[in-house]
C-alpha cells in the first residue's frame, strides 16, 4: 500500500445503515466519543457498538496516510493514576466510561485501585482513550513489526490499519528488523489507538544484535526515546531473575519469550542480575514522566503445555506482583503479562494467582493455548483458551494468528487473528454480563427469528463475508427470504415456530 493511495475520506466503509456518531462528554464537553451506530430495519431502533476505527471509520475524517492523523488530546497534565488517587476525573476518564456505559466515578475508582489502566502517553495525542481492565469490555491486542528477514515499513503501516479495521483495541509494534524507530514514529503518528513495544528489541538492535553488549545505559536511552515518540505502554522484563534460571532451562521448550531469552543470556554471560530488575525504579521515574504504564513481561511463560504453571512461570509471577507494588508507589500504571500454552484444566490457577500475587492488576495474556498441535490453526487453538481466561477476569487477549510460530503474518493472517479473539472477547463479555456486549448479541438474535437479514449484515462481525455468504447460496425461489438455505422453507424451525398457534 502507497502511502498516497489511502483516500483522504472514508477509509473504511460500512454498510449502509451502520454510521459513525460522537457523543459529547458531560464534565468534559469538548470531548467526541466514538460509536458505530447500527440502524435496524422496520423501526427496531438502533444499536450502539463500541468502535476503535478513528478517523478511518469516518466519512468525514480524514486520513491522509503521508500526514497523519489529527490529534484529538491536549499534551501533558497529570498522569492518569495520580488524579484518580487525587479524586480527580480526568477527560480521559470520562471518554472511557461514555465508550463503556459506565458511571465517571465508577472508572476512577477502578483506575485508583490498579485494578484498571488508561494507557495514554502525554505524547501520543492522536490516541482516543480507552480502559483495560476486569470490569471492562475485553479487549484485543494485535501485534504487528517487521523481522530481519521479511516485511517494511509500508507493509507494517497496512497491518496497523487491518488490525484497526478488525477491531484491535491497541497495537504492539514488535519489530525487531531494520529501520525500527522509523516504523514505530510512522506508526504511531497514524494511530488512534493505544501502542505498546518491547525496548529490549530496540535496545539489542543499538547493541550490534549482540546480547553480551546490552547495557542499562544503551536499554535507558531506547526507553526515553520510545516515550518521547509517544508509546504508551511497554513489556518491559524485570521478572526474570537468575534463580529461575536453571528451572526454565530443565523444561520441555525451555524459554520462549523472545524478550525472556536475551535477559536470560545476558546473565549468564555477565554474571549478574536482571538490569531491568536492578534498575526498575529508575523505569519508574521514566514512565511516570510520561504517563506510560507498564505491561509486566512473562519472561518465563510456558511455550507448551507440558511446561505450563511450573515453578519458573509461577517465580516470575510472584515477582511482578512485588514490581507492580513498586509501580504504583511511583503512580505508574500496570498490567500483567500471562502465558502462553496452558491446558484447559490449569487455565483457572493462573487467573487466581494472577489477582491474588498482582493484586488485581489487569491481566494480559497470550492465549492460552490448549494444546500444542494447533500449527496452522493456532488462531483458534488461542481463541478456545482465551475465551475461558477471558470469562474468568483476563483484561486483555493478545491475538495469535494461523501462522504463530510459523511465520510472519500477512495481511489475511492479521484479519484471521483478531475476529478468532474478537469472538473471544464477546464470549467472555457476555459470561460476564457486560451491557454493551448482552444488547449487541440480543439485537442480533432477535433479527435472526424474524428474518431481518440486512440487520444480521450489519450486526456481524464480518458484514460482508455475511453478505457473500448467503447471497452465493441464494435460490430464486420468493420463499428464500423467510429462510436460509441450510434448511429451506419447509424445514426452517423458527418459521415453523412463528406458525404454532
Amino acid at each position: 500500500m502507497s502511502e498516497h493511495s489511502c483516500p483522504k475520506r472514508g477509509f473504511f466503509a460500512w454498510p449502509q445503515g451502520v454510521r459513525k456518531v460522537y457523543q459529547p462528554g458531560v464534565r468534559h464537553p469538548e470531548l467526541k466519543v466514538p460509536f458505530r451506530e447500527v440502524t435496524l430495519s422496520s423501526e427496531k431502533g438502533v444499536v450502539r457498538l463500541y468502535d476503535v476505527t478513528g478517523p478511518y471509520g469516518d466519512p468525514d475524517g480524514s486520513c491522509d496516510m503521508s500526514r497523519g492523523i489529527p490529534r484529538v488530546r491536549p499534551e501533558g497534565g497529570e498522569g492518569q493514576l495520580a488524579s484518580a488517587r487525587r479524586g480527580v476525573l480526568t477527560p480521559e476518564m470520562e471518554f472511557v466510561a461514555i465508550r463503556e456505559g459506565f458511571d465517571p466515578e465508577f472508572v476512577r475508582q477502578e483506575v485508583a485501585e490498579g485494578r484498571a489502566i488508561i494507557p495514554a502517553n502525554i505524547r501520543h495525542r492522536e490516541l482516543e482513550p480507552m480502559a483495560i481492565g476486569r470490569a471492562f469490555l475485553v479487549k484485543i491486542n494485535a501485534n504487528i513489526g517487521n523481522s530481519a528477514m521479511s516485511s517494511g515499513i509500508e507493509e507494517e503501516l497496512e497491518k496497523m490499519l487491518w488490525s484497526i479495521r478488525w477491531g484491535a483495541d491497541t497495537v504492539m509494534d514488535l519489530s525487531t528488523g531494520k529501520n525500527i524507530h522509523e516504523i514505530r514514529e510512522r506508526i504511531i503518528r497514524r494511530c488512534p489507538v493505544p501502542l505498546g513495544t518491547v525496548p529490549i528489541y530496540e535496545a539489542l538492535e543499538r547493541a550490534g544484535g549482540r546480547v553480551e553488549n546490552l547495557s542499562w545505559e544503551i536499554y535507558r536511552d531506547v526507553l526515553v526515546d520510545q516515550c518521547e515518540q509517544g508509546v504508551d505502554y511497554f513489556t518491559v522484563h524485570a521478572g526474570v531473575l537468575r534463580d529461575f534460571i536453571p528451572a526454565a532451562k530443565a523444561r520441555l521448550t525451555g524459554i520462549v519469550s523472545r524478550g525472556g531469552s536475551i535477559m536470560a543470556k545476558w546473565m549468564s554471560l555477565h554474571r549478574e542480575e536482571n538490569f531491568l530488575y536492578t534498575h526498575f525504579r529508575e523505569i519508574c521515574q521514566i514512565l511516570k514522566e510520561y504517563d506510560a504504564a507498564f505491561s509486566l513481561g512473562d519472561g518465563l511463560r510456558p511455550g507448551s503445555t507440558h511446561d505450563a504453571n511450573d515453578a519458573a512461570q509461577f517465580g516470575e509471577l510472584k515477582v511482578l506482583g512485588e514490581l507492580t507494588k513498586i509501580a504504583w508507589s511511583f503512580d505508574v500504571q500496570v498490567m500483567i503479562e500471562g502465558p502462553g500454552h496452558v491446558p484447559l484444566q490449569k487455565v483457572k490457577e493462573n487467573m487466581d494467582r494472577q489477582i491474588e500475587w498482582c493484586h488485581g492488576a489487569p491481566f494480559y495474556t497470550l492465549g492460552p493455548l490448549p494444546i500444542d498441535v494447533g500449527a496452522g490453526y493456532d488462531h483458534i487453538t488461542s481463541a478456545i483458551g482465551a475465551a475461558l481466561i477471558g470469562s474468568l477476569g483476563t483484561a486483555m487477549l493478545c491475538y495469535v494468528t494461523p501462522k504463530e510460530h510459523l511465520a510472519l503474518p500477512e495481511k489475511q493472517d492479521v484479519k484471521d487473528g483478531i475476529l478468532a479473539h474478537k469472538i473471544s472477547a464477546l464470549v467472555a463479555d457476555l459470561a460476564k454480563g457486560h451491557p454493551m456486549a448482552v444488547a449487541w448479541n440480543d439485537a442480533m438474535s432477535k433479527a435472526r427469528f424474524e428474518f431481518r437479514w440486512e440487520d444480521q449484515y450489519r450486526l456481524s462481525l464480518d458484514p460482508d463475508l455475511c453478505r457473500r455468504y448467503r447471497e452465493a447460496a441464494l435460490p430464486k425461489d420468493p420463499s428464500s427470504s423467510r429462510c436460509c438455505t441450510m434448511c429451506g422453507p419447509d424445514f426452517c424451525a423458527m418459521k415453523i415456530t412463528q406458525e404454532i398457534v
